[in-house]
């Protein structure tokens, strides 16, 4: 049974000394918004570590991130899930039921608007990305005298939070469910901390924030990543030297007052609020869920 009630989530993990979203069409620098100094996370990034867990877990998946064709693809899912058109087929992928798909093949055509959607995460303190360079394991030519150069960037310390919606309408022609909605944030958690590549180890999840609206229920607290903000430790504001100075969670603290209060604007239609957390950041402004009483549902990991 398709989901019914809306949600809302708020999502917020740490990356050090590695590649946050690299652009392929700018030598894999990491995204970046020149004008702020913050660094930048596409939809599409956030979207495929969450398939990768889920690839990792069995579910299925209609983009399994490998080289091919939608012909072999969609007769690949036909054959695995003992279906015969392709609508079938991708009724059966997780993927596809909560982000949507287009699907053109033979004559056979739809298009679904996925369900949930997420905004460009950034970074909310300033960085500077950095260009490191080493040796290569092999030489370019067998008769040259030492190994060939390589290049990379990444970014020494970076917060980033990232928003997302879950729009019960949508989920009508896909079909998502309740259970679709709660694997995915298993698997958002999950899937960054198995983010285990050269240019992806160091990233960690800190804080997730879920909130289900009751049935009906048609708004949004909206925004919530640009309702939060980092401080340094004594509570005050940071400068953007101190910013660009940062090197590890500890050394920060993240207010989310702001975002709770957005919340609580809505107390009234809201069915719950669940907040999973880690135990290294210090996390600020959380008291006032606390009015939400046994609606509020907070676990540490």
């Amino acid at each position: 049974m398709a989901f019914a009630n809306r949600r809302e989530l708020l999502f917020v993990y740490s990356v050090k000394d590695a590649n946050p979203n690299g652009d392929p069409l700018n030598a894999n620098h990491p995204r970046y918004d020149e004008d702020t100094g913050k660094v930048l996370v596409s939809d599409v990034r956030v979207k495929r570590t969450i398939r990768d867990q889920w690839i990792r877990s069995g579910e299925n998946v209609f983009v399994d991130g490998e080289l091919k064709t939608l012909r072999t693809r969609a007769e690949e899912l036909k054959k695995l899930l003992g279906v015969k058109t392709g609508k079938e087929a991708l009724a059966k992928c997780i993927d596809a039921r909560l982000f949507g798909a287009t699907y053109a093949l033979g004559g056979e055509r739809f298009s679904w608007t996925g369900p949930v959607q997420f905004k460009w995460g950034r970074s909310l303190n300033r960085v500077k990305v950095e260009l490191v360079q080493g040796t290569a394991a092999f030489a370019a030519r067998d008769d040259a005298d030492q190994r060939s150069f390589r290049n990379e960037y990444i970014v020494p310390f970076a917060l980033i939070a990232v928003y997302g919606i879950a729009n019960q309408y949508s989920s009508q022609e896909t079909g998502a469910t309740d259970e679709d909605i709660d694997s995915m944030v298993e698997a958002l958690w999950k899937g960054t901390l198995n983010l285990i590549t050269r240019s992806k180890i160091g990233h960690q999840p800190h804080l997730l924030m879920e909130v289900t609206y009751e049935d009906g229920f048609n708004g949004i607290a909206g925004s919530l990543d640009e309702r939060i903000t980092i401080r340094n430790l004594d509570g005050s504001s940071m400068s953007d030297e101190q910013q660009l100075a940062l090197r590890g969670i500890s050394e920060v603290k993240l207010d989310v007052t702001d975002a709770c209060e957005a919340i609580l604007r809505h107390s009234d239609s809201i069915k719950q609020v669940r907040v999973l957390r880690s135990k290294d950041l210090e996390i600020v402004g959380l008291e006032p869920l606390e009015t939400l009483g046994g609606r509020l549902v907070v676990e540490a990991r």
